[in-house]
C-alpha cells in the first residue's frame, strides 16, 4: 500500500479517535457540575420527601447540586421559586405544580433562558418534557384492585367504603374520580358513607378518626395518596387495638417506607399501587431522564409512568 495514503489513513484514524474521545467528555461534561432546581408542592408528603432526598444524593455523587424548594402548596410561592431559579442561573429545573396553569408562563421565561424544565404530575407546553401518569387511570386501578377485594370479601352484600381524597389538586381530584367510578362500576353493592381530604400521615389520621367516629362500620378505605394511607392505617390501629381484622383494608398509591413497613407487619394496607416503583426508584428515574435530555437525548412531550399494584405477594421484589 502507497506509504502516503497508510499515512493519510493512520492520521483520519487518530483524528477520528480524538473526535470520539472529546465528544464523549462533551456528553460526560454536560451532565456534571450541573444547578439543579427541585420545585415540590410539599416535602410533609413522605413520598415527596424521599424522592427528593434521593434525586439530592444522586446530583451529589454526579458533582451535581440539587437546591429543593418546598412551596406548601401555594402557586404563587412556586412562582416565587421558580423566578428565583431563573435568577440564580439554574440549568435544570424539576417542577410538581400545584397549578400547571399559574405557572407556564414562569416556566416558558426558563426556557427562554437555555433552561431544561422537567415537569414532573402535569401535562404542560413550556416545558422540555412532562414526566407524567394518566391521573384517572390510577385512580380506576386503585378503585378496582379495592372493588375486586370487596367482592371477593363481602360478596353481593358490600361494604361502607370512606375514601380520602385530595380535591385541592386537580390531578388528585381526577385520581379521586378514578376510585369512586371504579367502585360504583365493580363493587356496586359497596356504599361509600365518607369522603375527606388527606395529602399526609397526620390529615390521614385525623380523617381517619373522624370517620370512625361517625361510620364505625367502615372496612375498605381508598387513598389518593400514601400519606393518607399512612395516617388511616394508624387511625385503624388504634380504633381495633392488637387486632387486625381480616375484612378491614386500604388501598392506596405511593410504595413509602410506611406503606411497606405496614404490609410486612400484617397491618391493613393490603395493596398499593407503585408509581414506577418505590420512592427512590421515583428520584432516580427522573433524574436519569433529566440527566439523559441536557445530555442530548430527545424525549417525547410526554413520557410516562409505569402503573404496578403491589400486595405481600410481590412487596419484596418491589421495595
Amino acid at each position: 500500500m502507497n506509504k502516503k495514503l497508510v499515512a493519510t489513513l493512520m492520521t483520519a484514524a487518530m483524528v477520528a479517535g480524538a473526535m470520539s474521545v472529546t465528544a464523549m467528555a462533551e456528553e460526560e461534561n454536560a451532565t456534571t457540575g450541573l444547578q439543579i432546581g427541585f420545585a415540590v408542592q410539599t416535602l410533609s408528603n413522605q413520598i415527596w420527601a424521599q424522592q427528593a432526598a434521593e434525586i439530592e444524593a444522586r446530583g451529589e455523587a454526579d458533582g451535581n447540586k440539587v437546591t429543593t424548594v418546598d412551596c406548601q402548596e401555594n402557586a404563587n410561592t412556586q412562582i416565587d421559586q421558580i423566578e428565583n431559579f431563573i435568577t440564580s442561573g439554574m440549568d435544570v429545573i424539576i417542577v410538581q405544580p400545584v397549578d400547571p396553569e399559574a405557572i407556564e408562563e414562569v416556566c416558558g421565561n426558563a426556557l427562554k433562558e437555555g433552561i431544561a424544565v422537567v415537569c414532573w404530575d402535569e401535562e404542560m407546553e413550556n416545558s422540555s418534557f412532562n414526566w407524567v401518569i394518566e391521573n384517572y387511570d390510577l385512580g380506576v386501578e386503585i378503585g378496582t384492585q379495592a372493588a375486586n377485594w370487596i367482592n371477593e370479601t363481602f360478596g353481593d352484600e358490600g361494604c361502607e367504603v370512606a375514601v380520602l381524597g385530595y380535591p385541592q389538586t386537580p390531578i388528585l381530584l381526577e385520581r379521586e374520580n378514578g376510585i369512586l367510578d371504579a367502585l360504583a362500576e365493580v363493587a356496586p353493592n359497596a356504599e361509600v358513607v365518607a369522603n375527606q381530604p388527606a395529602i399526609d400521615t397526620t390529615e390521614g389520621l385525623d380523617a381517619m378518626e373522624t370517620i370512625l367516629q361517625a361510620h364505625p362500620d367502615v372496612k375498605v378505605v381508598c387513598c389518593i395518596g400514601g400519606g393518607g394511607a399512612a395516617g388511616a392505617n394508624e387511625a385503624l390501629k388504634g380504633f381495633y387495638g392488637d387486632e387486625v381484622p381480616e375484612d378491614v383494608g386500604i388501598f392506596s398509591t405511593d410504595l413509602t417506607d410506611e406503606t411497606v413497613a405496614s404490609m410486612e407487619n400484617g397491618e391493613f394496607n393490603r395493596m398499593v399501587v407503585a408509581i414506577t416503583g418505590n420512592a427512590v426508584a421515583c428520584g432516580d428515574e427522573v433524574y436519569d431522564l433529566a440527566m439523559a435530555y441536557v445530555g442530548g437525548e430527545e424525549m417525547d412531550q410526554n413520557v410516562y409512568r409505569e402503573l404496578i399494584p403491589v400486595t405481600i405477594d410481590n412487596l419484596e421484589e418491589m421495595k
